[in-house]
Order: structure tokens, then C-alpha cells, then sequence
């Protein structure tokens, strides 16, 4: 499988989530198993993987079919998993039982005398997306003594860029650093579905080993003109019309730049400007950390914080909250995101 290759070198700034994956997938490529692997928390991305493996290498095909059993949560009765796990394999060492979407399972304390005695022959994989298992609870004491237990949380938003680009350099490409900002503004933070449309473009790039931003508004349906890094490049350069022009693009395209997005991009922006007037090193060495390791963005951040002014940047910052309230209807009739985008642009302006 393609993303076998990755080996997650991806998962930057987070080198316990790192060595833990390795561990486990260096592992069972070396056909060493622990009874009993439990895969909890937030980043579903890490633990699909993990499961598709599972599901789809740790068996040939062959041992499979009489040796391959898939439960999910939410239809699993306890006791049919546990006599699964008990079964000896047939043909084969080992057998695999996994169980998906465990958070949906009902009495899944109930599986606790299994995991306390595990069968060796078996490999019992769980999935436990989006919650995790309280670590001083006797489940969690025993999966740690009898098993693999595999915690995962979201990547911060700052981190998106960087582990995007790592993701195509480690499928053996390059990506543009506006290409990788256009990618991960219009995605947010789904890393299933910045892999996903990683492999969609690469699918349609050719012979080429880069990414532009023409590819991603040509395979992912980002334009390259109108979205919000622009928007946020008219508001530094205080140009009121192409600031219309991109809303008024977002109005007739509204999955392009929603008003939530805009104001989280633009307020995590000038929150690092205004962190700049607390730097004692402006120098765009000093500043370029801050931007992703981009020269460009760092140049443009410090042609804003001299452009605006402390106090043009700290009421840029309150008007984002206000309109972000407004948005929402806080103290404010009901109003179009374009019509409360164009006055806010205005305002800051101003």
C-alpha cells in the first residue's frame, strides 16, 4: 500500500505520538504482537491507518478468511468478541479480531477479563475514536500491563503546514509554500482529507515532482485569487477593492472563504503581529519562525505591524472579536456574512 511508505516521519513536534507509531508498525512488520492493541483519542487519521493495517498486512490473504474477524461498536455484542478472541487460528499462527468505532459499544467494561488474560494466538486490535479511556481505571491499568495503548490528539492548526509538507515530500514531491497555505486554510484541520486530496493531485501532476498553487485550485477547488491569504494581503496593503472583490467572490461561492474561517485566519494573523511589537529581534531571521519558515510571509508581517501601529493592530484584533459575535447574532440583527465582512474591512481600513 502507498501510505505504508510514509512511515509517519509526518507527525512533527509530536515525538511521542512518533516513536509510538514506529514502534508499533516496525513491530508487526517484523511479525512481533502484543495480544491486545488499544487505539484511543482525537486524530481519527493515525488510528485508521493503524487499523487499516491491521485489517489489510498483519495476514496474507489466504490466513484471512478463516482467520480475519471485524466487529463495530455500535452492533458488537460482548460476548461474541470475546468468543472470537478465544478461538484458535486456523491454518495460520495467529488470528485477528478488530473492533471498530469501540466508542459505540455498549458494556465494553465487559471486555476486561479477556484483555486481564489474552490469548496469545490472537491480536486483538480496538479502535476507540474520539474519547479516551480513563488512565486510572483497572481497563486502563490492564491494557498498559497486557497490550498496547496508543493515545492520540489533534494537531494544532500551526502545525498543519509543515506536516502537509512533509507528507508530500515523504511521497517523494515538493509543494510551494503558498500552495501548502491555500491547502490547509481551505481544509482546516482533517488530516485524512489533506492526504486525500494530496494523493488526488499527485494522481494528476504527471511527470512533475511539485505542487503549485495552480494545482490545488485546479484539483482541489481553492482559487488561487480569491481566498483568504489574498484578503488578508488587501487588508495589510489597505486595498478596499480588491477586499470587496474577494467577499463578493465568497458570497457567490460560500464553501470558498465562510465568514468563521476568515476571521479565525485573519485573527491568528494579527495575533502574531501583535506579538512582534514584544520582539526584541525584528529582524526577518527572527521573524520568519512565527510564519511557517516562509521569508515572504515574514516580510509581509512586518510591512503590516509598521503599516498599522500598535494600537491600529490591537483594534483590529477587538474588531475581529466583535464581528465574530456579530456573526453569530450576539447583540446584532441579522445580517449577510458578505455585508458584515465588507464593514468590517472597512473599519480596519479606516
Amino acid at each position: 500500500m502507498p501510505w505504508v511508505t510514509l512511515s509517519f516521519y509526518v507527525i512533527l513536534r509530536q515525538p511521542i505520538l512518533y516513536m509510538s507509531v514506529e514502534k508499533i508498525l516496525s513491530s508487526w512488520k517484523k511479525k512481533s504482537f502484543k495480544p491486545v492493541y488499544w487505539f484511543e483519542g482525537e486524530e481519527e487519521f493515525y488510528i485508521d491507518k493503524l487499523m487499516d493495517y491491521a485489517e489489510h498486512h498483519i495476514l496474507s490473504e489466504a490466513e484471512s478468511s478463516f482467520n480475519l474477524s471485524v466487529f463495530y461498536g455500535k452492533d458488537a455484542d460482548w460476548a461474541a468478541v470475546i468468543n472470537a478472541c478465544r478461538r484458535y487460528p486456523m491454518f495460520a499462527e495467529r488470528q485477528v479480531v478488530l473492533l471498530k468505532e469501540a466508542q459505540q459499544m455498549r458494556d465494553i467494561s465487559k471486555l476486561e477479563p479477556y484483555i486481564e488474560n489474552p490469548l496469545p494466538s490472537t491480536v486483538f486490535v480496538v479502535s476507540y475514536k474520539e474519547k479516551k479511556v480513563d488512565g486510572r481505571s483497572h481497563l486502563a491499568k490492564l491494557l498498559k500491563e497486557k497490550g498496547e495503548l496508543f493515545s492520540t490528539k489533534k494537531m494544532y492548526e500551526n502545525q498543519l503546514p509543515e506536516w502537509a509538507r512533509e507528507l508530500v515530500q515523504s511521497k517523494g514531491y515538493e509543494i510551494s509554500q503558498k500552495a501548502v497555505m491555500l491547502l490547509v486554510d481551505h481544509i482546516g484541520n482533517d488530516l485524512s482529507r489533506i492526504d486525500n486530496e494530496i494523493e488526488k493531485i499527485l494522481v494528476n501532476l504527471g511527470t512533475r515532482k511539485n505542487i503549485t498553487e495552480d494545482d490545488i485550485e485546479r484539483f482541489v477547488g481553492v482559487s488561487k485569487e480569491y481566498n483568504v491569504f489574498e484578503l488578508q494581503d488587501a487588508l495589510v496593503k489597505k486595498d478596499l477593492a480588491k477586499a470587496i472583490r474577494i467577499i463578493q467572490y465568497f458570497e457567490s461561492n460560500p464553501k470558498a472563504g465562510p465568514m468563521q474561517l476568515v476571521l479565525s485566519s485573519l485573527y491568528n494573523y494579527f495575533s502574531k503581529i501583535f506579538s512582534l511589537f514584544g520582539m526584541s529581534d525584528l529582524s526577518e531571521a527572527s521573524v520568519k519562525p512565527l510564519f511557517y519558515g516562509n521569508i515572504f510571509a515574514a516580510r509581509q508581517a512586518l510591512e503590516a505591524m509598521r503599516g498599522f501601529g500598535y494600537e491600529r493592530v490591537e483594534n483590529t484584533l477587538l474588531l475581529l472579536h466583535h464581528y465574530n459575535l456579530k456573526s453569530i447574532g450576539v447583540d446584532s440583527a441579522a445580517q449577510e456574512e458578505a455585508s458584515l465582512l465588507k464593514e468590517m474591512m472597512a473599519k480596519m481600513m479606516h
